[in-house]
Parts: structure tokens; C-alpha cells; sequence
């Protein structure tokens, strides 16, 4: 087992990302399961706009898509911006459509048995709503949810704390998080041996 997260902060790894904080708990969560993987910040990548797998000059996406390929488990990250996912979300969104119409030799799209999860984090309340715009997404292109598929933290409205600041991690935030990775964990162990029929 493995698992990858694609960290959809606006910014490059030289600034600090609360949403990158979150994923970096998530995965810390998913390793106590005995379930590695690693992070890519995808600001940090030439990821082209568009529905494909490899749009060619330079996209940096084909080298990320091969890793979220390999891994059992996805992790989505994303900040609330004015109320919706980052635009870097919608992108890696975007490329993850392309999957539609990419099957294995039994008709199934290579996402089928796949799991996936989220993790937002923002200064404002939205955060059902957005992880529902990307369940749906994920969804949608093959992979599967496990109960408590999300995993967040927003503060007070028109307040300037970022997670990244806090000086501990809420309970709540904690308890989340480790359900998260144990459901999903346990749901990705469930399709490994029992795969979705053919298509």
C-alpha cells in the first residue's frame, strides 16, 4: 500500500502552506497504518490547464499522474478560496478527468479501486462545501470514499489565524484525521483483494 498528496496550495514550497501542513498530518496518519507515501506540492510543477493525460511541451503532469497511479490512496488538499477549491484544485481535477476514457483490459478506468480523500483548511466556514465539489470530481473519474473522507480545519470568520500557526493541533482536528486514515486505509485493503467487476 501506498499513498500520494497532491498539496493544491497557490503558492511554491518556498512559503508555508497550512494546506501542506494538513496533508503532512494526513500522511503521518496514513504511515501508523503502515501505508508510506509522499507529497507534491503541485505549484511547484509546470501542470498545463486541460483534459489529458500528457498535454505535451513540457507538462509536468504525465510524472505525477504515473505516481497517484502507483499509490492505493489519493489525498486531495486544497484551501477554501472565496468559498470554492483553489484554482489548482479544479486544475489537478481537470487532468484527473482524463482518466474517464483510460481502462484496463476489463473496461475499468485504472482509478477503479483507488480511494481517495481530502483535507481542506481556510479562514472562512466552507469546507463541506468544498469537499463536496471534490468528492464529486474524484468521484466521478473512478475513485472510491471511505466514511469520514475529510479531514479540516477552518477558523473564526474574518479572523487571520492560519492552521499553520496554531500552536497545537484542535482534538477534533487530531481525531478527524486519524479516522480518515484508518477508514481509508482500511477500504483501500478491502478493493486490493476484492476488485470492482469488469466493465
Amino acid at each position: 500500500m501506498r499513498a500520494i498528496a497532491l498539496v493544491c496550495t497557490l503558492n511554491a514550497s518556498a512559503a508555508p502552506s497550512s494546506s501542506h501542513h494538513l496533508a503532512e498530518q494526513v500522511m503521518a496518519a496514513f504511515s501508523r497504518h503502515d501505508v508510506p507515501g509522499e507529497i507534491v506540492r503541485i505549484a511547484d510543477h509546470d501542470v498545463r490547464p486541460g483534459i489529458g493525460v500528457d498535454l505535451g511541451d513540457g507538462d509536468a503532469w504525465p510524472v505525477i499522474r504515473e505516481k497517484v497511479l502507483a499509490a492505493d490512496i489519493l489525498l486531495i488538499a486544497t484551501p477554501i478560496w472565496l468559498g470554492h477549491p483553489s484554482s489548482v484544485c479544479q486544475r489537478v481535477l481537470e487532468r484527473l478527468n482524463a482518466e474517464s476514457s483510460e481502462t484496463d483490459d476489463q473496461g475499468r478506468p485504472h482509478t477503479y479501486g483507488k480511494v481517495a480523500a481530502v483535507a481542506v483548511v481556510g479562514n472562512e466556514d466552507g469546507a463541506h462545501k468544498v469537499s463536496a465539489d471534490v468528492f464529486q470530481g474524484l468521484n466521478d473519474v473512478g475513485f472510491s470514499l471511505a466514511p469520514g473522507a475529510v479531514t479540516y480545519w477552518v477558523g473564526e470568520a474574518m479572523h487571520g489565524t492560519d492552521y499553520q500557526d496554531l500552536d497545537t493541533t484542535p482534538d477534533a482536528v487530531a481525531s478527524t484525521t486519524e479516522a480518515l486514515a484508518a477508514n481509508a486505509v482500511h477500504l483501500a485493503r478491502l478493493l486490493a483483494d476484492h476488485p470492482y467487476p469488469a466493465s
